[in-house]
């Protein structure tokens, strides 16, 4: 295994002077409608508008480079440009030209340069490279990394240290960052725990690759959940998940946006559409009938308005 229950409470005790720790919050109408008792770890209101700043700012401050790289859709770009930014230090962050464009002012707003790149002609990783090696600077992955790792089992490591007894987590899966961290830290504080990830049906790579028993690797996902649309899991992270994870399960774009439109109106939480996949999983019973208490990580809430007012 990559990192450890160690490995996350050192990043917890790194962190602390840049990323918040979030609330956790609950609804009674959810839990009634559900039949389930959740809890929210709200990461769509930590600091850059999502969980991403746990492990860039983990990394930032773990390997003290000069300048940094790092290619990402949107959240991962913001959180390394604060992190930066918090450090004194350049950013060059590689982004898709059909990212939000939300997420691609603010990372400009955070002081970032951006170089975009057209997602399906190019390949991210060699361009990030690329810049790298001209600049002299250090790559920050998005996921794959055990410094991104570790920062973003933070999450999963505050939720269980304030909520008691939780049979299940339930986790957005992208490239396996977020879902191998907070597994980590979740099996650590208590083995018997459950722990499920959820992907959209047009982005499910980590539940084909479980099922086949090694990566597998998707063309590019047309899903609105544009923060999960990695065409594999990682290298580092999928063994973790692997060993960790019980199941991943599927949810549809209607049933990604009925969530959202949930959290909005009866939670006042805006969510982003991969923010709410693991909401949307409970809220539409894809974990097992005998899951009654259950922490859910809301990854982030950096949606455009457009996409939040057609809802």
């Amino acid at each position: 295994m990559s990192i450890t229950i160690d490995d996350i409470r050192a990043a917890a005790a790194r962190i602390g002077g840049i990323a918040h720790r979030t609330p956790v919050m609950t609804s009674r109408t959810f839990n009634a409608n559900t039949g389930v008792e959740a809890f929210f770890k709200c990461e769509n209101l930590q600091r850059g508008g999502a969980f991403k700043i746990r492990g860039a700012s983990n990394a930032v401050l773990a390997l003290k480079p000069a300048r940094v790289v790092a290619y990402s859709s949107g959240n991962h770009a913001q959180a390394v440009a604060i992190a930066a930014r918090e450090t004194g230090i350049p950013a060059t962050i590689v982004m898709p030209n059909d990212a939000p464009k939300s997420k691609v002012e603010a990372t400009r707003g955070y002081g970032a340069e951006v170089v975009i790149y057209d997602r399906l002609r190019e390949n991210r990783v060699a361009i990030g490279e690329r810049i790298a090696k001209e600049q002299n600077a250090a790559i920050i992955p998005p996921y794959d990394h055990p410094l991104t790792m570790a920062g973003q089992g933070t999450a999963a490591l505050e939720l269980l240290e304030e909520i008691a007894g939780l049979d299940a987590l339930a986790v957005c899966v992208g490239g396996g960052g977020l879902i191998s961290g907070c597994a980590t830290a979740a099996k650590a504080l208590n083995p018997n725990i459950r722990v499920f990830g959820v992907e959209p049906e047009d982005g499910n790579d980590t539940w084909q690759s479980l099922r086949a028993g090694h990566q597998v690797e998707i063309p590019p996902p047309a899903t609105i959940a544009d923060g999960l649309r990695a065409q594999s899991p990682g290298k580092l992270t999928f063994p973790v998940v692997q060993k960790l994870v019980e199941d991943v399960v599927l949810v549809s774009d209607d049933e990604i946006k009925a969530a959202m439109k949930f959290a909005l109106l009866r939670m006042k939480l805006v969510i982003e559409p991969s923010g709410a996949v693991a909401m949307a999983a409970v809220m539409h019973a894809k974990l097992p009938k005998d899951v009654r208490r259950v922490g859910i990580i809301v990854s982030g809430g950096n949606v455009d308005y457009e996409v939040l007012a057609a809802l």
